[in-house]
């Protein structure tokens, strides 16, 4: 059996292995007592903060502000009004106070109602670090009371879980399954440890993250906030910042200590800071961890928690400052340097040597020095991970898919196709394909581009597999060893970031890797690279057993972590005077926080005050499709149907479609000689320029958010500057009977060339009385069917435009219900793309295509 032959049939496998991503699992609940409730208190989180609330009024669930209008307005002034002086200038405006009736007349005023009268959160207060004689700032919050605020949240009641669980896909009971947290062995390993010494433990996995930004772009000004989460919450509510479940607990010193003028001893020095600091915000964590501490929920049970230090969520080297390895290694192995690019693991960090070496500080400092260099770490002095019980800072190291998949080996790969293909037809390319809803268009191209965000990088991944088909390598060699490996890359990307997995399918991740690193060698002798000794590379063999450990990457993505920085580091220091910021930051941060807080109680107020439950409630679905109430064009006839949009057959498409449905039980043959030679009782159809579609989850999840995509079938016409604007036709996935959740079964491509709907007197002229007709219809232009195995290489289908024998494209009308989403096409370039093509022309140009895999994590599962 050759290697395409096995491609196909791992192909087939993977097709069922997936299937078991879209059922129910089997849950297998942790024995015994885990997460049990040891008491309830008096009131559920709302009634004591109703309680709490200054002025409180049983007929005003806005108090202490007097009406709903006074507080949106002060609500607006915080979270998305001006500064503070521009809204009080604003107040002192005349008439305004009066016509308002506000009870506040500046932001002094607001500020002290908020300050006040409403429930406090965790306050920030500044700590002072000395080291070496030098004195540092840390602003940090109670982490334990951070952590409390998260637990008894009543908005996350429904999205916790409170003991671990194993899922498996199968009645066996032998294919785990892993998504959330609590599914990974990481969590019931601890349970098992705290049950053995004490039953009837919650554990609260205590997720940290930090990085250093930038908050200013001219001025170098930076800011170090560390973040805290923990892992009862759903990863999906984590991810959303308007949430508020990922908080802020501190600001560390962002100090370079270029007064050290020694480079190896200001390092250390560094590393020193930043665990001394981290210690004094962990310590009330190390104080719970081992014994418990009662925690209420949102609705009042009381549990005996656990906070554990779980997982640590950065960038490589956050990573090494956190393990306190040195830079080109790995933090959670002990592979040397020059093995880093094998493809091979090391053997797995061992926490006993480690923590053996920090306590012999006792012994002197230069014992202490190669005890730390022989247990293979820095002599930093107290890791603040030192004595966390239950803590094993080297598994807490997670994958981080932005740094080391988009901005890291995509970043590469990008590298090195620009240094061995032309950059000039790498941007050809990227000028001439399709539009798609998904899919970015690289105007410009892509080889100039400077300061690649992760978004760009994640746009690019979108089209990169299409630029590279076809282009010659330098000295003969042949570029399908390139291609495979940018295939493998870009499987691996997707993979790693499948909300759901299965051990089966962490396979799949596993042989992603693999075939990169078989055909990885193409770039050596292309002359691009020399090695591949890249941590971020190395690192990547550790996604499989991560995704064991705590569940798919999802929960531990570094991605959340810089969007918080907006609001966290950006924003605040924006609304400061930049003078002594980080006060000002504080304050700023704990009001906004306030704000919302009471915000989420003033709606449960206006609800009628429901009993928090714990049951999530589910989350509404869309229709499948979508489509404006009012056409865009009223009456447009069949001959500017033909001119404008190209629906030369569309009279004809259109009869046999109605002969379809009128007779399912005729043939397609005798559809066709029903409908040859007649004509319909009426010229013209109302037309729609798009089609919106919100897709459900791409592995069948109920509880997760439909995914929204588009198509266009617009003409051309002239912008309000007279120039004219091509037209777009959108090429779509058709469910033409027998289509599966997952794989093109079932499916074929088509170009729509319009979409449109009969009037009511058109309807009643065509179908007999009570005919249960789609409302919304679409003439499509066929591509050929999917062949029965993708490509070699590329892995990805050819489709060509299906032609009539008389030289007509094929078309039809469907029903848009039956059309999945929009579909993007690469065209087959060549060698060379030519020069006539445009975005906008290349679809009539181009008659053969490569059905893309990556415009989203749906159509990844869709087409394979």
């Amino acid at each position: 059996m050759d290697d395409d032959e096995l491609d196909r049939l791992d192909r087939d496998h993977r097709l069922l292995d997936e299937n078991a991503l879209f059922e129910d699992p089997k849950i297998q609940h942790f024995p015994g007592a885990a997460g049990a409730p040891i008491g309830n208190q008096d009131e559920a989180a709302y009634d004591q903060y109703r309680a709490t609330v200054a002025g409180g009024d049983e007929d005003n669930p806005y108090a202490p502000f007097a009406s709903k209008l006074e507080w949106e307005i002060a609500k607006w002034a915080k979270m998305r009004g001006p500064t503070s002086t521009a809204f009080t200038e604003l107040l002192k405006i005349e008439g305004v106070i009066d016509a308002l009736k506000l009870s506040f007349k500046s932001s002094k005023d607001l500020n002290a109602i908020i300050d006040g009268q409403l429930p406090p959160q965790p306050t920030f207060r500044c700590e002072e670090i000395e080291l070496d004689g030098e004195k540092y700032e840390v602003h940090m919050r109670d982490t334990m009371e951070v952590v409390r605020m998260l637990y008894s949240n009543p908005e996350f009641l429904s999205s916790m879980t409170f003991a671990p669980e194993r899922h498996f896909s199968d009645d066996e009971i032998q294919t785990r399954m892993f998504n959330q947290m609590h599914t990974g062995n990481w969590w019931w390993g601890i349970q098992e440890l705290l049950e053995a010494r004490t039953p009837g433990a919650t554990v609260v996995p205590i997720i940290l993250s930090s990085d250093k930004t930038q908050v200013t772009v001219f001025r170098n000004q930076s800011a170090y906030p560390v973040y805290l989460t923990i892992g009862n919450i759903s990863s999906d509510v984590q991810r959303k910042p308007s949430k508020q479940a990922q908080i802020l607990v501190g600001y560390l010193p962002t100090a370079r200590l270029t007064h050290i003028k020694e480079a190896e001893t200001r390092r250390r020095a560094i590393a020193n800071l930043f665990h001394a600091c981290m210690r004094k915000i962990m310590e009330p964590i190390r104080r719970h961890g081992r014994d418990g501490i009662p925690l209420a929920s949102g609705d009042g049970v009381v549990q005996r928690c656990h906070p554990i230090f779980a997982a640590f969520v950065g960038d490589y080297p956050e990573q090494c400052l956190v393990t306190c390895v040195k830079n080109m290694e790995c933090p959670k192995c002990d592979i040397p340097r020059d093995a880093l690019g094998s493809g091979a693991a090391g053997r797995p960090r061992k926490l006993a040597p480690v923590l053996n070496a920090l306590n012999t500080l006792k012994d002197g400092t230069v014992a202490y020095v190669h005890a730390c260099q022989a247990a293979g770490i820095k002599p930093v002095y107290q890791p603040f991970w030192q004595d966390l019980p239950y803590a094993n800072v080297f598994q807490s190291i997670t994958p981080d898919v932005l740094h080391q998949l988009y901005q890291g080996m995509i970043k590469h790969i990008l590298a090195w196709v620009k240094k061995v293909f032309s950059a000039e037809e790498i941007d050809a390319r990227a000028r001439r394909l399709p539009r798609n809803h998904n899919t970015r268009l690289f105007s410009s191209g892509i080889s100039h581009l400077s300061r690649v965000s992760g978004q760009e990088h994640r746009d690019i991944c979108r089209i990169l597999l299409g630029l590279v088909i076809g282009l010659p390598l330098p000295g003969g060699l042949s570029s399908n060893r390139l291609v495979r490996a940018v295939r493998a890359l870009l499987d691996f990307l997707h993979l790693a970031q499948y909300p759901s997995h299965t051990t089966d399918t962490l396979k799949y991740l596993d042989k992603a890797l693999k075939r990169f690193h078989a055909d990885k060698a193409i770039f050596l002798q292309a002359g691009v690279r020399e090695h591949f000794n890249l941590p971020k590379l190395h690192v990547l063999i550790h996604y499989t057993p991560s995704i064991k450990l705590f569940g798919t990457t999802g929960n531990y993505n570094t991605e959340a972590t810089e969007r918080l920085h907006i609001d966290y580091a950006k924003d605040a220091y924006r609304a400061s005077n930049h003078k002594d910021a980080y006060p000002q930051m504080t304050r700023w941060l704990h009001r906004r926080e306030q704000v919302l807080r009471h915000e989420r109680f003033i709606q449960w107020r206006v609800a009628g005050s429901p009993i928090v439950s714990s049951n999530r409630p589910p989350v509404e679905h869309h229709e499948h499709f979508h489509i404006a109430r009012f056409p865009n064009f009223k009456s447009v006839r069949f001959t500017k149907l033909a001119q404008n949009y190209g629906a030369r057959e569309f009279e004809n498409a259109l009869l046999r479609f109605i002969w379809q449905l009128r007779h399912p039980e005729h043939s397609a043959q005798q559809i066709r000689n029903l409908a040859e030679g007649e004509s319909l009782p009426f010229k013209a159809v109302a037309t729609f320029n798009f089609i919106k579609f919100w897709l459900r989850d791409a592995q069948g999840q109920d509880d997760a958010p439909d995914v929204r995509d588009s198509a266009h079938a617009r003409p051309a016409y002239r912008d309000t500057r007279n120039r004219v604007v091509p037209g777009r036709f959108d090429t779509v996935l058709v469910d033409v009977g027998g289509a599966a959740d997952s794989g093109v079964q079932g499916y074929r491509v088509a170009q729509v060339r319009a979409v449109f709907s009969l009037s009511i007197k058109a309807r009643e002229s065509v179908f007999p009385d009570g005919f249960q007709a789609p409302k919304h219809m679409a003439y499509v232009e066929w591509f050929s069917h999917f062949a029965a195995a993708e490509e070699d290489h590329h892995r990805m289908y050819k489709v060509s435009r299906s032609y009539k024998a008389d030289g007509r494209r094929q078309a039809d009308v469907v029903a848009v219900a039956d059309i999945r989403r929009s579909v993007h096409l690469f065209p087959r370039f060549g060698r060379r793309a030519p020069r006539q093509w445009t975005s906008a022309t290349v679809l009539e140009q181009c008659d053969h295509f490569y059905v893309s895999s990556f415009t989203d994590r749906h159509t990844y599962i869709t087409v394979y």
